[in-house]
């Protein structure tokens, strides 16, 4: 196999499979959300809920990963994370970020950004006891989030050594240091892939309590 990189400028797609119009949209960004991933699910799309976080510390420089939605209603977008992380401490400091939903099959993005607020302890403790035993015990020792670890051993070993610790503990309280945000959206766009890079763009921005609904240029 050549490790020569392939002329990236041959490789593209003509895209194809749907279109947008203002007239067919919800007024409710919120609700068009919901319709698309919606349709996301029942096309049996691998981890649909599967979107990117984009934050930025106080200095501006951007982090950029792949977490997992786990609640959408029209107040938010609900996440769950340590408050060490690399996205606790950027939010901490600048707690304005945006989510990227990508369905490639569907050849539809959506972007949604807003202002981020933790959630209140009860829903994430509600949220961790949801999650499996395991990762219960993950979350314990996975700490401080992308802190250096010296090997996957000692990583794996302090996982076993909790999960035999608390063998017979029925129930395990949820670390201090691991919960949810949730993103309360002020802007969306919608992205339809279209033929001949002429793709249709739809944008809600709230102003002044009401969604404005405008096509962006492609």
């Amino acid at each position: 196999m050549s490790d020569l990189i392939k002329d990236l400028s041959e490789l593209r797609l003509n895209y194809q499979k749907g279109e947008l119009y203002e007239d067919q949209v919800n007024p409710n960004p919120h609700m068009q959300f919901l319709q698309w991933f919606n349709h996301a699910l029942a096309a049996q799309l691998h981890e649909p809920y599967a979107m990117s976080l984009a934050t930025a510390n106080a200095q501006g420089r951007p982090h950029v990963r792949t977490v997992l939605l786990r609640g959408a209603t029209e107040t938010g977008y609900d996440f769950y994370t340590n408050y060490d992380s690399q996205k606790g401490l950027d939010l901490a400091e600048n707690p304005y970020a945006e989510l990227l939903f990508y369905w490639q099959e569907q050849e539809r993005q959506i972007r949604i950004s807003g202002k981020v607020i933790k959630i209140s302890e009860q829903e994430s403790t509600d949220y961790y006891h949801k999650r499996p035993r395991e990762s219960q015990i993950a979350a314990h020792i996975s700490t401080p989030q992308s802190g250096v670890v010296a090997s996957r051993e000692e990583l794996q070993q302090r996982f076993w050594d909790l999960h035999q610790q608390v063998a017979n503990q029925e129930e395990l309280d949820k670390p201090e240091f691991w919960g949810g945000y949730r993103l309360q959206p002020d802007y969306y766009e919608f992205w339809q892939g279209r033929p001949n890079r002429l793709h249709d763009r739809l944008s809600y921005e709230r102003i002044d309590g009401t969604w404005k609904l405008q096509r962006l240029m492609p």
